[in-house]
């Protein structure tokens, strides 16, 4: 796959990642991806953070800023929403990072399940509070 593509088709570099992961982890990551799409059509997708050690970078979804992004370990799938403490989480899918001030994780292990709906929420309250803090920003 063409280095300069992947640096400027966000959708292709989340493509090769989730192809690159293979097993559980590509489908769960795949099917997350699916749901942030259904959440938030405009959703702009890239890898970022791409090194030697992780050739093909981090997942991130954004609009108008970070709403989260998808990191793969070997156990796990690690979802980190960037201003997840200043979101409300009824559902409680947050399970990680919960001491931070400003972002909060979902860590999901294989055959684990995800609230769709409840994720999908979480997912739109994200954008929500970016649009709300761009809007606050615009008014300086």
């Amino acid at each position: 796959m063409d280095k300069k593509l992947q640096q400027t088709d966000g959708s292709v570099s989340i493509d090769h990642k989730i192809a690159a992961l293979g097993g559980w982890r590509a489908e769960m990551l795949g099917h997350i991806r699916e749901l942030i799409k259904a959440a938030i059509p405009e959703v702009v997708e890239e890898c970022k953070w791409v090194k030697p050690t992780n050739p093909s970078g981090v997942p991130v979804w954004s609009s108008q800023g970070i709403l989260c992004t998808g990191e793969s370990y070997k156990a796990k799938l690690k979802l980190t929403f960037a201003n997840g403490a200043s979101l409300a989480d009824p559902h409680q899918l947050f399970n990680a990072g919960l001491e931070g001030k400003q972002r909060r994780a979902i860590d999901i292990t294989q055959g684990q399940p995800l609230d769709e709906a409840a994720f999908k929420a979480l997912i739109s309250a994200a954008a929500d509070f970016n649009h709300n803090k761009a809007l606050k920003q615009s008014k300086r």
